[in-house]
């Protein structure tokens, strides 16, 4: 039977109505007892208490483990163009504040997904493209009237925008019965844009971003002010940046007044986007690049070779069951640059996974730092920048762990 509000209802178990009680937007399979007979795949539901108490109202999909995503607690929401172009300008003025600069918003992620009441949706924006990554159907079934409301908010605001990527390419769309695909989101009729190549300034660093085949959405935002800590440090010093990719900790380095900063990556096609980004910088002068394999070279480096090592390793784990191999992979890295700083010398190093939480972190480098037969000073202890803003109640918002450590 459907609710007062005309959608369908699933109700909760006791379990999953205690769990609502932290107001997570996710409702798991097994916090269900019960569903109203005719829900479709992607359609709107009321999420209700045994009891009948109202909780929330949320994207329906029996595919995925996550069963209902809520979108809204508020009894009187009506989900039309409206309600998202809301949405879209609470994001946009919350960026408005807490980026540094006009250079920061049109590098910036403008939809965090659950943490910006979109769950399943991230947009990031390039100077004049916006590229979105769909992974909940609740999303794409109302995709023409979000993408929409997007565009119509920017416009609003005196922005004409060149059109919106999409860079649905990821496996992890399976998991909501979804397909793979990338392209420019256009409408019957419409053409898409030949574009797909922009350029951005990020901390006073130029870069290139290819939307079509970066990695991800085309660049990492979430370091934008930890690059920015980095290259304060940096200053007047011998500096090697691991797992580079397209150069962007290197070039904050070397722009920051390093005295040299070799830059390593396994991917070829990285490195070499990383040197035309330093030419692009006139900072090809005081760089290096290479392309090899980080665990290879990090125990060739004599000691005392750099003065500062940077760790960026991609996300070593992305599950609860392999968090004890990313470990071993965390600490690997992690001793090899304690072994190879000199007394005085700057580490940096983080961790992108969710699962690898903070405290594990801690205890990893703790290990490390015994095992080197060295001791760390903590200079900083960073998470993302605001642009990924993060949700005390939802723990998968808070995935970055970022330390800046002097090794003695």
């Amino acid at each position: 039977m459907k609710s007062e509000r005309g959608y369908l209802k699933v109700i909760l178990t006791d379990r999953g109505t205690r769990r609502q009680e932290s107001r997570h937007p996710w409702v798991y399979d097994n916090e269900i007892s019960g569903t109203d007979e005719g829900i479709v795949d992607g359609d709107l539901a009321d999420v209700m208490s045994g009891g009948g108490k109202y909780i929330g109202t949320g994207f329906y999909n029996s595919n995925s483990k996550i069963r209902v995503r809520i979108i809204s607690r508020n009894a009187n929401d009506q989900f039309n163009q409206a309600f998202w172009e809301r949405r879209v300008g609470y994001a946009l003025d919350y960026r408005q504040t807490v980026m540094k600069s006009d250079d920061d918003l049109k590098c910036s992620r403008i939809i965090f997904g659950e943490a910006d009441e979109f769950p399943g949706l991230t947009v990031d924006r390039f100077n004049d493209i916006l590229v979105a990554q769909v992974l909940s159907l609740g999303i794409e079934v109302r995709k023409e009237m979000i993408f929409d409301a997007i565009m119509n908010v920017f416009r609003s605001r005196g922005e004409e925008l060149l059109g919106i990527y999409e860079r649905n390419d990821v496996a992890i769309r399976g998991l909501e019965g979804l397909k793979e695909y990338k392209g420019y989101y256009v409408k019957k009729g419409q053409a898409a844009p030949a574009k797909t190549v922009t350029s951005i300034v990020e901390n006073g660093v130029r870069y290139k971003v290819d939307v079509e085949n970066g990695q991800k959405t085309g660049f990492f935002l979430d370091q934008k002010y930890n690059r920015e800590a980095v290259s304060r440090i940096a200053r007047g010093k011998n500096v090697l940046d691991c797992f580079t990719h397209t150069g962007s900790f290197a070039l904050n380095a070397a722009k920051g007044g390093a005295k040299h900063v070799h830059a390593v990556d396994v991917s070829q096609t990285a490195v070499d986007m990383a040197k035309e980004n330093a030419v692009l910088n006139g900072l090809d002068g005081i760089m290096s690049f290479e392309a090899a394999d980080v665990f290879d070279l990090l125990p060739e480096i004599k000691k005392g070779e750099y003065d500062m090592i940077i760790l960026d390793p991609p996300a070593f784990t992305k599950s609860r069951k392999t968090k004890s191999n990313a470990e071993r992979g965390y600490k690997e890295i992690n001793y090899r640059a304690m072994k190879a700083l000199p007394r005085g010398g700057y580490l940096a190093t983080c961790s992108c996974s969710h699962f690898m939480d903070e405290e594990s972190f801690i205890k990893m480098l703790d290990s490390a730092a015994k095992d080197a037969g060295v001791r760390l000073k903590q200079i900083e202890k960073r998470q993302q920048s605001p642009d990924h803003p993060i949700l005390l109640n939802v723990s998968e918002t808070d995935y970055l762990k970022f330390f800046i450590m002097q090794v003695f």
